[in-house]
């Protein structure tokens, strides 16, 4: 008979999550601060490399407990300095995260499920179907790799990330706790130290979520709205059918309504003939009253079969100047890594798929349906 028993996999707890583990130790709640910044400021896998706990502590927390990151089953680096891994999960799933360097800043971009339980029609991602939610160990484990990764193989010092954004593969806020957990670490100035200001989660507008991310999470918040009406925005964003605009607008006035200095990011990806043209932008103008935001404009990224292109740099260059007319801050979003598929919108991993969502999109592209 086998003995083996599930080994609690440490570097998905956070502080409190380790605290609790320790007092079933009986052990000193400080234990936990002590691990924590092992685990993720130091980056250490092995539980005997903890020098500050004893070596009988040491035992007996690796009987029980292991330190088990995400295996690298590819990477690349794109022509403008955009890295992509592909991480392996323990399921045989793969998710993709994306590092974004610019000169004052790097952007790691973290999925939150592999594949996506929604299907907005202009992201790859979605056409791949869904499978599960990710772990907090998988989410927060995607930063614990790139730190790593990028300080052994590019040269760069451990502080490369200066921000996350919850922006990968997934609907972060329909794999509520998991992320927010993965957050807390992300934010813990024994892990990651990250500000508020600098951790993003997207989300498509699962609206109940977003009043309950208000309550105990300082994030920043972004939308990914993509059209300024709901008869658009129910084809773009099939979610919005459910919650519709005027829900999700109720939704962000009041999500930093204590703060009068934070906006809302509304991600708006640019498709042409689609959502681009002045009337659309006059509409969101309008959509757009009375919320503290600013807005992204999303060149799109196009991927295999897809029947949108990406809107004229000079459409796109009018569209903004018709938002900042009417006083809204508008600016447009550099591509980025889109010639090694990471850029927006374009992530897919390897998704086993149990929505069959994949199996019918194949299928429609050879009836000409798609």
């Amino acid at each position: 008979m086998s003995t083996d028993i599930q080994k609690t996999n440490l570097l998905g707890l956070n502080r409190q999550a380790l605290r609790d583990f320790f007092l079933r130790l009986d052990e000193k709640p400080y234990r936990a601060d002590q691990v924590l910044k092992w685990i993720h400021f130091n980056g250490v896998q092995d539980i005997h490399a903890m020098s500050n706990l004893s070596k009988t502590l040491r035992d007996r927390i690796a009987e029980i407990a292991e330190i088990k990151p995400l295996e690298i089953a590819y990477e690349n680096t794109a022509l403008d300095g955009t890295h992509k891994w592909v991480l392996r999960l323990s399921d045989g799933n793969c998710i993709e995260t994306v590092f974004i360097p610019e000169k004052t800043r790097g952007t790691l971009c973290v999925s939150s499920q592999v594949g996506c339980t929604l299907n907005c029609d202009f992201c790859s991602t979605g056409k791949q179907g869904f499978n599960r939610n990710l772990t907090t160990a998988e989410i927060i484990g995607q930063v614990w790799v790139a730190v790593r990764s990028l300080s052994q193989n590019n040269g760069l010092h451990d502080h490369a990330i200066t921000n996350v954004v919850m922006m990968g593969m997934g609907e972060p806020l329909l794999n509520f706790d998991p992320v927010v957990s993965a957050m807390d670490i992300m934010l813990d100035d024994f892990a990651y130290g990250l500000s508020k200001r600098r951790v993003t989660l997207s989300t498509a507008g699962v609206v109940p979520a977003m009043y309950k991310l208000r309550e105990i999470s300082d994030v920043a918040l972004a939308v990914s709205l993509h059209a300024p009406n709901d008869e658009l925005r129910n084809v773009l964003v099939p979610l919005n059918k459910k919650y519709p605009l005027r829900e999700l607008m109720d939704a962000c006035r009041d999500f930093f309504k204590d703060e009068k200095r934070r906006y809302v990011t509304m991600e708006y990806v640019m498709l042409a003939g689609v959502n681009d043209s002045e009337m659309h932008a006059k509409q969101l103008i309008n959509l757009l009253k009375g919320v503290r935001s600013k807005v992204n404009l999303i060149p799109f990224n196009p991927f295999p079969n897809t029947i949108y292109k990406r809107s004229d740099d000079q459409v796109i260059a009018k569209f903004q100047q018709t938002l900042m007319d009417a006083g809204i801050n508008a600016i447009t979003r550099k591509t980025r890594g889109d010639n090694i598929d990471a850029a927006c919108g374009q992530l897919v991993g390897k998704v086993q798929d149990k929505t069959r969502r994949s199996l019918r999109y194949q299928k429609s592209l050879k009836t000409g349906l798609a």
